[in-house]
């Protein structure tokens, strides 16, 4: 691979926006692919997987260039380089690379190899939660499945098309797509590419939701007809899903603290050609006071550390603290307590998080079922990272009885 300077340039202009002013990886990368139009396909891809990589690899490359997290312009060239000497990347004859020493960055890379915090790149509290709450041995499988590049999973819009006619209309113009065992609804990118250009995204036949997630309305064991609640609902991709698994028919309200988030919603709906769903912004009390006792079914995909989706966000562990982690658990009890209220009897309830750590997952199913009798626990099912090579997740499906 040869550097180019205006797109290392890129890279690094974008790196102070995440490193120096705190703004999220993918607005930056959004805005970075903007700059210029003249740049191709190739292009596009080597600056948003190179900011990707470096942002993921932050502390390793830090602490191998020793710049001590001072994020200076000269001190994020000197992490580049780091960057392109451990990807075999010949360095050109540029000011910014006079010196750098190619020996040392792969002597000290092999220094690191046995502290786990270092050469996966994660703040030393995080790591040692993860070995408290999940043990060294399954710790250390799933940071290093969380360090690999999440693949782009396409999730089929039933309404619209079927699995063979999205992987027919895709290929038709040049994208080559994989089906995944276990998954029925999900396709699979070959090679990455900006589906989101595509006809087919356009006319809504498919969302991207990564295979995991779409684990978590299909747990909810819903029909048509029925009265759904999506509590959390944010931008809606599992309430679309739900419309889809009830083929239009029965009502979902989806709900959330975020007017925003509801609006883009109904966006997607239209997109998706979707008619049965409302939503209702949670401004105070009254409205899960009226919505008591009514929904034959209530998904809480609730907030949580967001641990098991680190390998798509992997800028949300430099902003993850230890006191966020202690509040959300309080949040998620209080949460389950809340939306539990809307099930009728005989209805049921998924509890769901994208996190892998029990004290987010099981311990608040066990504590929810010690001060709710007239609930029972029916199953659960843990998405590991290392294991299904996508997100992490839990969900536990319960009865009011």
């Amino acid at each position: 691979m040869r550097l180019h300077r205006n797109l290392v340039n890129a890279v690094i202009e974008s790196l102070k926006l995440i490193y120096n002013e705190g703004e999220y990886a993918d607005k930056v990368v959004e805005k970075a692919l903007k700059r210029d139009k003249r740049w191709g396909a190739r292009d596009r891809k080597f600056i948003a997987e190179t900011i990707y990589e470096m942002v993921r690899w932050k502390r390793l490359y830090n602490e191998i260039a020793g710049t001590k997290w001072h994020y200076s312009p000269e001190n994020i060239w000197k992490n580049f380089a780091v960057w392109a000497v451990l990807k075999g990347i010949e360095l050109p004859d540029w000011k910014q690379f006079e010196g750098v020493p190619v020996r040392r960055i792969k002597g000290k890379y092999d220094e690191f190899r046995n502290e786990r915090a270092i050469i996966e790149s994660i703040p030393d509290w995080l790591d040692e939660l993860g070995v408290a709450e999940l043990g060294e041995d399954t710790w250390s499988k799933e940071i290093a499945a969380l360090n690999k590049q999440a693949a782009v999973i396409l999730r089929v819009n039933t309404l619209k098309t079927t699995l063979e006619g999205l992987q027919k209309n895709l290929a038709n113009i040049g994208l080559e797509t994989a089906r995944i065992e276990g998954h029925p609804y999900a396709l699979k990118l070959v090679e990455r590419a900006n589906v989101f250009k595509t006809d087919a995204f356009k006319y809504g036949l498919f969302e991207v939701q990564d295979a995991s997630s779409q684990l978590v309305a299909e747990f909810l064991d819903v029909a048509p007809g029925m009265r759904v609640i999506d509590t959390c609902a944010g931008a809606g991709g599992k309430t679309l899903h739900l419309a889809a698994l009830m083929e239009n028919k029965g009502q979902i309200i989806a709900t959330d603290i975020y007017e925003s988030k509801l609006k883009k919603l109904k966006k997607r709906t239209r997109r998706n050609g979707v008619h049965n769903v409302t939503t209702k912004v949670i401004d105070s009390g009254k409205v899960i006071k009226k919505l008591k006792n009514s929904a034959d079914r209530v998904l809480i995909d609730a907030p949580c550390s967001g641990i098991g989706v680190l390998k798509r966000n992997p800028d949300s562990k430099w902003k993850l603290q230890p006191e966020f982690i202690d509040n959300i658990k309080k949040t998620q009890a209080e949460i389950l307590q809340n939306y539990a209220q809307l099930v009728k009897k005989g209805g049921k309830l998924v509890y769901a998080t994208c996190s892998i750590l029990p004290s987010e997952n099981e311990n608040q199913i066990q504590s929810f079922l010690v001060n709710n009798p007239d609930y029972k626990f029916i199953k659960e099912r843990k998405v590991s990272v290392s294991e299904s090579g996508f997100d992490g997740f839990y969900m536990a499906l319960l009865e009011r009885k």
